[in-house]
């Protein structure tokens, strides 16, 4: 992102930007619900100093299909991305896309605990 404000009949416009910890925690929150199939209601998202960054901690549930419903059609969960892990470690670098693009604000890390699983009766999990 560029840091240059605009001009305006031929100055530049100063002061400062920011953006509330409860804005950035919305935002880690939906970014987190749509790569892991769940609502956002469900994750929590919590922010820490790493030197001087912002470090994120997602806590949350994942979703997954009934596993009677893979049994009878494997289908239900190709595409999705494979292990609960693979999924885990693929959201991190979405999440932390999502919100540095959408904020301007520099994530240094994103870190993701498991705390369950949330049954997706419809169609394919995310």
């Amino acid at each position: 992102m560029s840091s240059t404000a605009p001009a305006v009949r031929g100055r530049e416009l100063s002061g400062h930007n920011r953006i509330s910890t409860q804005a950035l925690t919305s935002l880690a929150k939906a970014a987190a619900a749509r790569f892991l199939g769940v609502e956002a209601e469900d994750v929590r998202a919590d922010w820490a100093d790493d030197d001087g960054f912002l470090a994120l901690s997602i806590i949350t549930p994942i979703s997954i299909p009934p596993l009677n419903a893979v049994v009878l059609d494997p289908s239900r969960v190709e595409g999705i991305g494979g292990s609960i892990r693979d999924r885990t470690v693929r959201a991190k670098a979405g999440i932390l896309a999502t919100v540095t693009e959408l904020s301007g604000s520099t994530v240094s890390r994103v870190d993701i605990r498991i705390t369950g699983a949330k049954i997706s009766e419809g169609g394919r999990v995310r």
